[in-house]
């Protein structure tokens, strides 16, 4: 049998930027990629599964971007949960990347459950992105989420309470913690525009089956609950309209971060909270706060959603309180929360059940 002959990478990557210009990406992202910011500036790490778009992304930062070529590495995570199929998968990727000359780097989830749930498979794999990360100084993660996976992640969220903060991912640009910075390019872009183009292209890529059983919540949204919501939507675009309410929500999510800014509540430390500059704020300003300072404790427990409430509630009355805080107790004294180790008295435990996040 002769040997099917290898897809022209290179050439393909040509075509589909044709088909999708630098003008048809995100324009914050755009901007930012071409700016004089550290995290732009330095090596890019892109997120490649092997999927649609992640390859799409791929092929769009190696041809509008020839000069960072020599500095852009994959990162593929084989989650291990699929067998052979997994390590196709990475085999694909590898060939991809050996084609276009770009940097490969592949880890595998050597301790994974059979069972494992889609919450554990994401930890894995943004741990190894963050030791690959770390390894080589890169501060630019690029990721390949698109218009569907913003509907997606809005309809997750809204089941479990989420508010502007959660209901405003995916961000185009997500700031992280040392400087690290995470780009979405494709969002403006729909999941079928970019089947469409890298058909056009003649790609090809890798289906991850596990996308299509029930086994996890975005399954579920993604196969049954966006179809029928789309339906309903008629001649509207309720993938853009998704995407409009998500930029809509970043905004008063920055509206909301610079107020709290503004009123300086928190200590330069983080480890006190000036309640009295709190007194008549908008309970959204005083929650944000709040949220803000638990972050900087060094253990607050598992915080139940009715425990938020409560220690939330004290804020904003600014009496002297004392609550069950992880291994400690939060104590507002003198108008000042602040963390203090010690026990906490029984009459005023909050519960330490699992608290889905305000955010």
């Amino acid at each position: 049998m002769p040997r099917t002959s290898q897809p022209n990478w290179p050439r393909i990557a040509e075509t589909l930027a044709a088909r999708i210009p630098r003008g048809a990406l995100h324009p914050a992202v755009v901007t930012w990629s071409d700016g004089e910011n550290t995290a732009a500036r330095r090596p890019w790490a892109v997120a490649f599964s092997g999927g649609a778009d992640s390859l799409a992304l791929l092929l769009l930062l190696w041809a509008h971007w020839p000069e960072r070529r020599a500095r852009m590495v994959a990162l593929h995570f084989d989650h291990r949960l699929r067998g052979r199929a997994s390590s196709a998968d990475a085999r694909f990727c590898e060939r991809v990347c050996g084609a276009l000359g770009l940097a490969f780097i592949g880890g595998q989830w050597t301790d994974a459950r059979k069972r494992a749930s889609e919450a554990e498979a994401r930890a894995a794999r943004f741990a190894f992105f963050q030791q690959a990360l770390a390894r080589r100084r890169i501060r630019a993660l690029w990721l390949g989420h698109q218009q569907d996976d913003i509907a997606e992640t809005m309809m997750m969220r809204l089941a479990r309470g989420s508010g502007t903060a959660g209901l405003a991912a995916p961000r185009p640009l997500h700031r992280m913690p040392h400087g690290r910075v995470h780009a979405r390019p494709l969002l403006t872009l729909k999941k079928d525009e970019l089947i469409t183009a890298l058909t056009e292209a003649g790609a090809t890529w890798r289906e991850d089956a596990s996308n299509e059983t029930e086994d996890f919540f975005r399954n579920r949204v993604r196969c049954e609950a966006l179809p029928g919501w789309r339906g309903a939507a008629g001649e509207r675009d309720a993938l853009a309209g998704a995407a409009l309410s998500r930029a809509l929500l970043e905004e008063d999510d920055h509206a909301l971060e610079a107020w709290v800014d503004e009123l300086g509540a928190l200590s330069a430390d983080g480890r006190l909270l000036d309640v009295k500059k709190l007194d008549a704020k908008p309970r959204a300003v005083v929650r944000r706060a709040l949220h803000r300072w638990l972050a900087m404790q060094p253990d607050t427990g598992d915080l139940s959603r009715q425990g938020f409430t409560g220690l939330l509630a004290a804020v904003e009355k600014g009496a002297f309180t004392r609550f069950s805080l992880g291994s400690g107790l939060a104590v507002i004294r003198k108008g000042v929360l602040a963390y203090e180790s010690g026990p906490a008295p029984l009459s005023k435990s909050l519960s330490r059940k699992k608290c889905a996040s305000a955010n």
